[in-house]
């Protein structure tokens, strides 16, 4: 039941964007056993040095002004080692599509279950 928010710079190839998307779904259905139909995202196209922000270097990675950021809110109960996965896996996945490894930013949000709706204001899971 991930909600997914990436944010890249503008000018990119056509698909760029869905390469990203694609990228980061199938991360999280190959460590967080994320089932294919449940893909929410928010793919969000920003001008040059408008938008995203970043250092140009933090914690000795050094980033590049093309810096894609990645936010997943999902539900609460993954373990560490899950976590970790799921950060490389996305880092791999998206340089497979162009992207700078030290310029993928991944914030995880957890959240109960209960806060969830998929529709008809309905909380399945509450």
């Amino acid at each position: 039941m991930p909600l997914v928010r990436i944010s890249h710079v503008a000018g990119k190839p056509p698909g760029f964007g869905s390469d990203l998307s694609h990228g980061v779904h199938s991360a999280m259905m190959e460590t967080f056993n994320v089932p294919p139909d449940d893909y929410f995202q928010i793919v969000t196209e920003h001008a040059a040095n408008q938008g995203l922000v970043g250092p140009k270097s933090f914690l000795g990675i050094d980033h590049s002004p093309e810096l894609v950021m990645v936010q997943i809110t999902c539900a609460e109960g993954r373990m560490t080692e899950q976590k970790k996965a799921l950060y490389a896996k996305v880092a791999d996945n998206l340089a497979a599509s162009g992207v700078r490894r030290e310029d993928v930013i991944i914030n995880l949000v957890e959240t109960k279950r209960e806060n969830w709706s998929f529709g008809n204001g309905i909380a399945p899971f509450a």
